[in-house]
């Protein structure tokens, strides 16, 4: 059985705070409450909140739930949360505008499948699923203004997205601040030792979360903040499913193959070291070799795609994935052998690249066809409005329909 210091420094490791002297207070903190629940003869209570905005988890999600397995693994126990109720009104922390709000049928028909999703990385047997309206629902205005008495406006209004809108006047709007608060709640309703979650949720874990189960009599819980985030098939942002730029858990093999294909060569590293776990030192061999030519990116991305899909589907499946995409893209089977190339010289979304080629009439048609999956880059379907290219995903192919055909490559001014 693992120590308690082995413990800390397993499940300390990846995170961070942006303050070392808060990532220390935070070890101490896990030490001293592994020691208790020890003392106490339980485990500790962990979870994570996943909000079902959509119907698909997707990678950058399994950076949480991966620490999350850490946990079970130490034996202690954990809760896979689905935010049913703060989905309805969606968390701000990292947006720049008010989110749509959801109905509870459409949050419901979006979580159908979420537990099931996690069970590709938390073990089955040891998750208990939970759901945030169990004790959100229950709450009347008189519960929400006590709780809302333990917060003041400007530790609001300092956070770094509200205060960027009110700079650029933008509106704020009175609901948004209640999403930290009902996440806050969560970790009273379940009596949290530990709340797991990425750079986006320091506020709501560590400042709201701790601070209102002081406020109700609880010990605080300890934050765990993942140091590093995984980055969309641009490379660059975030993966997000509002921006389009995610790896669905859901897709099908081959789409997730393509979707892991279009990444660009910088964004490997990452990939390699979050999705497949490797160390920092295996990471940088990796990018030596690739720098000195000792390995091709391509077979490099190939392998990877390869080891992502039999993780989130089987061996069999990435076998298949790869031998279409070696029979499309190297047999020509699949793609016509001299189709036209265009240049892509900066980000750009991909419904301005149909209009631009003339591969549509018009961003409407454009949008109908992205809807009915009628578009695909790299046979990967694409599935988001907002998708967009960028030189450094180049060469790849664009697809519309059936017979519609185009290579981008990079500009001359950009190689």
């Amino acid at each position: 059985m693992a120590t308690i210091e082995e413990q800390v420094e397993v499940l300390m490791s990846g995170t961070a705070y942006g303050d070392a002297g808060i990532r220390a207070n935070m070890a101490k903190d896990l030490a001293g409450r592994l020691r208790k629940c020890e003392a106490e003869g339980r485990p500790l209570r962990v979870y994570c909140g996943y909000d079902p905005r959509t119907s698909d988890l997707h990678l950058g999600h399994t950076i949480t739930m991966r620490k999350l397995r850490q946990f079970q693994d130490f034996g202690h126990d954990v809760t896979f949360l689905v935010g049913t109720f703060t989905s309805l009104i969606g968390d701000p922390s990292d947006k720049d505008s008010a989110r749509d709000q959801l109905t509870m049928q459409r949050v419901e028909e979006n979580a159908l499948t979420y537990a099931e999703q996690a069970f590709k990385i938390l073990d089955r047997d040891k998750t208990r699923v939970r759901r945030n309206d169990e004790w959100l629902t229950l709450l009347d205005f008189a519960d929400i203004i006590r709780l809302a008495s333990h917060f003041t406006v400007q530790q609001f209004l300092v956070r770094e997205n509200f205060a960027k809108r009110l700079e650029e006047e933008k509106p704020i709007y009175l609901h948004e601040f209640f999403y930290a608060l009902m996440q806050a709640y969560d970790a009273v309703a379940q009596e949290a030792d530990v709340q797991v979650g990425g750079q986006d949720q320091l506020f709501n874990i560590l400042v709201a979360g701790r601070k209102l189960q002081t406020g109700l009599g609880q010990k605080p819980q300890i934050a765990i903040i993942m140091g590093e985030s995984l980055p969309g098939t641009d490379g660059e942002i975030k993966m997000s499913k509002s921006l389009g730029n995610h790896i669905p858990l859901l897709g099908e093999p081959w789409d997730m193959y393509g979707k892991v294909m279009s990444l660009p060569d910088k964004a490997m590293g990452v990939f390699h070291k979050l999705i497949l776990g490797w160390t920092p030192a295996q990471v940088e061999q990796l990018e030596a070799r690739l720098s000195s030519g000792d390995l091709h990116p391509n077979e490099t991305k190939m392998r990877l795609a390869h080891d992502i899909v039999a993780i989130f589907h089987s061996e069999a499946d990435a076998d298949a994935a790869q031998a279409r995409w070696n029979e499309v893209f190297r047999g020509g089977s699949g793609i016509p052998e001299d189709i036209d190339s265009a240049e892509v010289a900066e980000a750009e979304e991909i419904r301005d690249i149909l209009v631009r080629l003339r591969m549509v009439s018009s961003r409407g048609e454009a949008k109908r066809l992205i809807q009915q999956n009628g578009v695909r880059l790299n046979e990967a379907k694409v599935d988001s409005l907002r998708a967009r290219v960028t030189p450094d995903m180049l060469p790849a192919v664009l697809q519309v329909g059936k017979r519609q055909f185009v290579r981008l490559i990079k500009s001359e001014n950009q190689a």
